[in-house]
């Protein structure tokens, strides 16, 4: 008890008689020997160059003296590890480094431990406090409460991992059937092309030989019959020249050759080797059509897949949230389907509902990644007006929002007979040949860009510019108004 009672002693005298706490930068009065803190007496003597007072003895000194006291510093921090070696010997607790007492109250508006002495002070003692145990036990409460919400997302998140990794394995195995699919239909083409061209040039082939047989017989029997008529010209030539009497013998038998062996024409080319020839050509012309089609369909198909979104984004499984519903919109049952209604629905009011504006947000939200998902917004010729898109989660729900990117939604909507891009600062009117019935939404999340496709055409509707989704999540968003009771919009599976 001596070492305790001369351990307090020692702080008393190391205490500052202003702030009633271990002495910070102690300086010395030199008129009366006092000390104070400096961050004490300063404000004391603010303003006074002469005629100050000592806060302490009220004495008072014609001028401002004052000194450090190292010292008196020295002392201090003695002081401090004495107390903190006392407490420690007394029963291992932590203690206060400024008044060496034992830490047993929590503040809970800066959030420290402190002792009874800092309670008192300036610093603490406006602010609430409770006991270590109580204040460790509610913040033990408040984790466990914050572990549960943690390890629910978790779970969430370790499922969509699961359900995301198995339609990854699905589309690969589907994208290795199909390439398998492909790589067999291209090769029994080639092998049929290969077939019905060896097949065509022989046919050839023989067309060509008949050709050139055909012309070897007419050129040989046209031969022989100018050398037989060149001889009998020559024959004739020679009995002009003859005189009467040999010219007349034997004239009857000479005429007669001549018109016995009147030429006769060789026929030229068969009608059979004629008719193959027409019948091969045709059937080229039928391969070359047959191939301009395949290079006008193939590249254009190939064209269509690279429009379809669900080659390069993630299709997510969207449903929608039920306490982010306007009061005149009414869900189904699987949460996958809206409806507008004239009549207010029965809801309780929470702060994420959308008061005014006639919203409901899907319960997924997303951060990273590419997701598309497809929406029906109308199976006939009028189903009122819509609009589809994605917003920011901390859109404002209360009041009236105006549907463009500024307030953080991107989206298109069908009013009347129009189809419109929610821009800023008014909506753009799109011309499309026709109102989609479906339509894609791809939200690219690292890109910043959001936009939309007729999912029965392929056909683009509107992109937004690059925008900033950092910070936060990303929701589907969807909207109806007051168009009749009957319009509806349904998420695709």
């Amino acid at each position: 008890m001596a070492t305790a009672s001369a351990v307090q002693s020692l702080r008393d005298e190391a205490t500052c008689s202003v702030c009633l706490e271990l002495f910070r930068d102690p300086v010395m009065i030199m008129g009366c020997g006092h000390n104070f803190c400096r961050a004490c007496i300063a404000p004391c003597w603010e303003g006074a160059e002469t005629d100050v007072t000592c806060p302490q003895c009220r004495q008072t000194f014609a001028q401002r003296l004052l000194g450090p006291n190292r010292q008196l510093a020295n002392v201090v921090e003695v002081v401090k590890g004495l107390s903190v070696g006392s407490a420690e010997g007394a029963g291992g607790k932590m203690v206060c480094e400024q008044h060496g007492e034992a830490l047993k109250l929590f503040c809970e508006t800066d959030q420290v431990l402190m002792c009874v002495i800092c309670q008192e002070s300036r610093a603490h003692r406006a602010h609430p406090a409770a006991p270590i145990q109580e204040a460790a036990q509610q913040c033990k409460e408040q984790i466990q409460t914050r572990l549960q919400l943690l390890r629910g997302e978790r779970e969430r998140l370790e499922a969509l991992q699961g359900s995301e990794s198995q339609k990854h394995q699905e589309y690969q195995q589907r994208a290795a059937a199909e390439r398998q699919k492909v790589v067999a239909a291209f090769e029994r083409l080639r092998r049929f092309l290969e077939e019905q061209e060896r097949l065509v040039l022989a046919e050839l082939g023989e067309v060509e030989s008949g050709i050139e047989k055909s012309q070897e017989e007419m050129v040989t029997q046209l031969s022989e019959e100018i050398s037989r008529l060149t001889n009998l010209i020559r024959e004739l030539e020679g009995k002009c020249q003859q005189a009467a009497s040999d010219l007349l013998q034997d004239m009857r038998s000479t005429l007669s050759r001549c018109r016995k062996e009147q030429l006769q024409l060789p026929e030229g080319i068969c009608p059979e080797l004629e008719t193959r020839l027409s019948i091969l050509s045709g059937q080229t012309l039928a391969l070359q059509e047959t191939l301009k089609k395949f290079q006008e369909t193939l590249p254009s198909t190939l064209e269509k897949v690279k429009r379809v979104p669900k080659g390069s984004y993630t299709k997510a499984t969207v449903t929608l949230d039920p306490d982010t519903a306007n009061p005149y919109l009414v869900l189904s049952a699987d949460r996958r389907s809206v409806r507008w209604t004239d009549t207010r629905q029965p809801v309780p009011y929470n702060p994420e509902r959308f008061d005014v504006n006639q919203c409901v947000l899907g319960r997924e939200g997303f951060t990273s990644g590419r997701h598309c998902w497809e929406v029906e917004v109308g199976v006939e010729m009028w189903r009122g007006d819509w609009a589809v898109g994605v917003t920011r989660e901390s859109v404002r729900r209360k009041g009236w929002v105006r549907l463009s990117p500024e307030e953080g939604i991107w989206a298109v909507q069908r009013c009347g007979d129009q189809v419109q891009a929610l821009t800023a600062p008014a909506p753009t009117r799109l011309s499309l040949r026709r109102a989609p019935r479906r339509v894609w939404v791809c939200l690219d999340c690292a890109g910043g860009q959001v936009s939309f496709l007729d999912a029965d055409t392929e056909a683009p509707i509107f992109t937004f510019p690059p925008a900033s989704f950092a910070g936060g999540r990303i929701r589907p968003w969807f909207s109806l108004w007051a168009s009749g009771p009957g319009s509806e919009l349904r998420l695709c599976h």
